[in-house]
């Protein structure tokens, strides 16, 4: 079978910044599609949850062919939790279209990938997308990324990077912002002209490294990577390296390659394309293949998690309301499951038999694995997150983050006020057209829980992006929830009597006609100490009627809370209740004199 000239290009930017749509753009215009077929906006982003919050969350590839030239593409994750995807996929590519806001310019997640792509040795194209903002500065952005490029180190020959303007969402780009905007054609020509295609290494001996995974349930576990050199065939006996140092040897029962967006089998793959094995059950990341003998890549480091957060069997009162997965072999089969896939994650038994300690990358990491959980049926009772500590030479040490915050210039005290108490440090501020710039290096305890409270002190007009930056010491206490919360003091069904008396000093959470049970969280206090509270309570009613006194009750909205910000709200002694249904919040005791004692007790 001929050899194909093979370029691999990844995608990468900050969240938002219009990656997906691109690849949408390449896909149309080098001809993937049907000319009568219904095609969906992000079509790479085919998980619900990815197309719900317009987010990447796993890397995925595709490939088109432009001038007789393969390009494998492969859209990365823009945000931080995912960081190990990037990180990984930057392995197995030629090149990067490093995207960037017209506007926004370089932002902490950008600098993270470009690190990374540097350190690779890549020399990426820059692609200044959304020119038609009418806030666009695209020049001024061009000169803010160079002066990034010197930061992290670049080469000369990085620092001399193509520069490409366009407009994702119209599928169109130029290298002139003065030039006529037609097609992607400037892009695909910068891509081939600038970049010279893998080369032919089909006669070395084999070599290809795993940089990720997938499952096939009728394959089982996939390992994915691109071939560094030689040829691989499909039912050919092969050695793969593992991360031990043993060699393992078996069969390949599927190669599969990218072909537009199908994965399609094939007998033969050559030297620089990107291909999916199967037949090795226990393949993992890092871990290289060969033929007779194994020349083993540089293994590949995976990071460590920075979060945890205790999964137990729902043992409230509507436990299997909703859920059909209940038990702890339910939920650990279910773990084990996503471990197979997703390496930045790890499980451990906790010393109890109704639970697990699951650590992750970060919150929307592991709110990720529980929406999921929840969509296919399981109930569970979640713990707060809490951040892992690590204990060197130096003492006990803490994960930071860098974050960034853009917010209109009036709320500009109420955010430095509220990050300075959280411990965070200012490292750089600057106003620009009636908003703030604010850069900020803080402890991650401090932003768990801040989320909702800023978006509340901004009106919603706020903006606020983090990236992982590193292990630093321990910053010492940092301040908790303000509020305490109501707790129902019975299994009971709330009414608007009950609901309109306690709103009057309290934030409620539940509608009238909603079951409640004893130690399930109604609403918030408007003061520090919890408060029983009985949400069933309705008016006594009497033979006599006067003017006014029996007027319908309005109330307010209550609060809503999703996955993520129920989990960033509870306290140590609260649990979340995941269910298909509803997300409840509740006190992990839930009877008041049993939770009163053992209070006293640990005292």
């Amino acid at each position: 079978m001929k050899r194909q000239d093979i370029l691999n290009v990844a995608v990468i930017a900050h969240v938002d910044a219009g990656k997906s749509t691109l690849v949408d753009a390449l896909l149309s215009q080098s001809g993937v599609f049907r000319a009568n077929e219904a095609v969906v906006e992000q079509v790479m982003d085919s998980n619900d949850l990815e197309r719900e919050r317009g987010i990447t969350i796993y890397s995925k590839n595709c490939a088109i062919e432009h001038d007789g030239i393969k390009i494998n593409i492969v859209d990365t994750p823009g945000h931080a939790d995912f960081s190990s995807e990037v990180e990984r996929i930057i392995r197995t590519v030629d090149t990067a279209i490093l995207l960037v806001d017209s506007s926004e310019g370089p932002m902490p997640q950008t600098r993270f990938v470009l690190q990374k792509a540097l350190e690779r040795g890549l020399r990426p194209i820059l692609f200044i997308n959304k020119i038609d903002k009418k806030d666009q500065r695209a020049e001024e952005v061009v000169d803010m990324t160079f002066d990034l490029f010197v930061e992290l180190g670049a080469t000369d020959e990085q620092l001399d990077f193509p520069i490409v303007y366009g407009i994702a969402k119209e599928g169109v780009a130029v290298a002139d912002l003065e030039d006529e905007k037609k097609n992607l054609d400037p892009l695909f020509e910068t891509l081939t002209e600038s970049f010279e295609t893998y080369p032919n290494l089909d006669d070395e001996p084999l070599q290809m490294q795993v940089s990720s995974l997938d499952y096939d349930n009728f394959l089982g576990r996939l390992g994915i990577g691109r071939i560094t050199k030689g040829v691989i065939k499909k039912g050919q006996y092969l050695s793969l390296a593992k991360r031990d140092g043993s060699i393992k040897k078996g069969k390949i029962s599927k190669l599969l390659v990218n072909e537009g967006l199908k994965r399609v089998e094939k007998d033969v793959a050559h030297a620089g394309d990107i291909v999916i094995l199967a037949g090795f059950a226990d393949v993992s990341i890092g871990e290289t293949f060969g033929f007779e003998t194994v020349e083993p890549l540089p293994m590949i480091e995976i990071e460590e998690p920075t979060l945890s957060m205790n999964f137990y069997v729902n043992d409230s009162p509507f436990v299997g309301q909703s859920g059909k997965f209940l038990t702890t072999r339910h939920i650990r089969e279910r773990l084990f499951k996503e471990l197979e896939v997703n390496v930045g994650l790890r499980v451990e038994e906790l010393d109890s038999t109704d639970g697990y300690k699951v650590s992750g990358r970060g919150e929307l990491h592991l709110s990720v694995l529980l929406e999921n959980m929840r969509r296919e049926g399981y109930e569970l009772g979640v713990s707060k997150p809490e951040v892992l500590m690590h204990q060197t030479e130096n003492g006990l040490e803490e994960p930071y983050e860098n974050v960034i915050i853009d917010v209109p210039d009036e709320y500009c005290g109420a955010v430095i006020s509220a990050m300075n108490t959280r411990k965070g440090t200012m490292e750089n501020m600057f106003a620009e057209n009636g908003y703030t710039r604010l850069e900020f290096s803080i402890p991650t305890r401090g932003l768990l829980g801040y989320r909702s409270q800023f978006i509340n002190e901004t009106r919603g007009e706020g903006t606020m992006v983090q990236s992982f930056r590193g292990y630093f010491p321990h910053a010492g206490e940092v301040p908790k929830r303000q509020n305490g919360v109501l707790i129902a003091q019975e299994r009971t069904s709330t009414m608007a009597y009950a609901l309109f008396n306690l709103s009057e000093r309290a934030t409620m959470f539940v509608d009238p006609a909603v079951d409640v049970y004893e130690g399930m969280i109604v609403g918030m206090n408007s003061r520090r100490d919890d408060m029983i509270v009985n949400p069933g309570k309705n008016k006594k009613l009497t033979n006599v009627r006067a003017s006014g006194s029996d007027d319908a009750i309005k109330l307010r909205k209550p609060r809503v809370f999703t996955l993520e910000e129920a989990l960033e709200f509870i306290e140590a002694d609260e649990l979340v209740e995941v269910t298909p249904a509803v997300i409840r919040l509740r006190k992990r005791i839930l009877n008041a004199h049993d939770r009163h004692r053992y209070n006293k007790a640990n005292k």
